[in-house]
């Protein structure tokens, strides 16, 4: 009887840590901001497209985090192309350096950026791309004026951040997590981009958040 009670309590804590996982899984808590359940909203190979993005390209992602994008923009450019995985915070990088050794990533090269500079090559990049980042850039003058620099004569930037209306203030955006598109493209302007195009914006699973997507072009020399 001991022993038939003692069985019942372990599989009656299976089935509790089970019903934890399943309710965990899909509340989208479990894998929202990688693999396939992000693939699902954040649509990676449409971003890729929008900035024409092939083999051999060299790419910049700049506040790369855990490197969710760093790794798409790898497979897309292969052996024969870069991407720079910038982001200020070296454990991060550090993530991304051991995954691209484990897989034998060589196109994958990691930046520790600065606050105002990610530090990147002048004139060696056909695209950059800043995912859920720039609304927490306080030098953004003078990052978006280093990624006008970093690009070739012609390259892309895309910008894809939190949608949120127009403020009076920047503090709004930091403290929200946010930004307004109008406020990225205004920004854009001045660092001497041009825009060229906002394709259909994402909105994440998880907690229903939309996101824009802008795309801007260095005007050729």
């Amino acid at each position: 009887m001991f022993k038939d009670s003692t069985r019942l309590r372990a599989q009656a804590l299976r089935l509790g840590t089970l019903l934890l996982v399943l309710g965990l899984a899909s509340s989208g808590l479990l894998g929202q901001n990688s693999g396939s359940r992000r693939d699902a909203w954040q649509r990676p190979q449409e971003v890729m497209d929008a900035l024409g993005l092939a083999r051999g390209s060299a790419v910049a992602d700049i506040g790369a985090g855990g490197g969710y994008f760093t790794f798409h923009l790898a497979e897309r450019v292969g052996p024969d192309g870069v991407v720079y995985a910038v982001d200020i915070d070296e454990d991060e990088l550090k993530k991304i350096s051991r995954r691209a050794e484990r897989d034998r990533l060589t196109q994958v090269e990691t930046i520790l950026g600065q606050r105002d500079n990610p530090r990147l090559p002048p004139q060696s990049l056909d695209a950059a791309l800043v995912v859920n980042a720039y609304h927490e850039m306080r030098e953004y003058d003078a990052m978006m004026a280093a990624i006008f620099r970093a690009l070739k004569s012609g390259g892309q930037l895309g910008v894809i951040d939190g949608a949120i209306e127009p403020a009076d203030s920047r503090s709004t955006y930091y403290r929200r997590h946010r930004i307004a598109a109008e406020t990225v493209r205004e920004d854009a302007a001045r660092a001497g981009f041009r825009f060229r195009a906002q394709p259909q914006g994402f909105t994440r699973t998880r907690d229903a958040k939309e996101f824009f997507f802008l795309v801007f072009e260095k005007p050729p020399a």
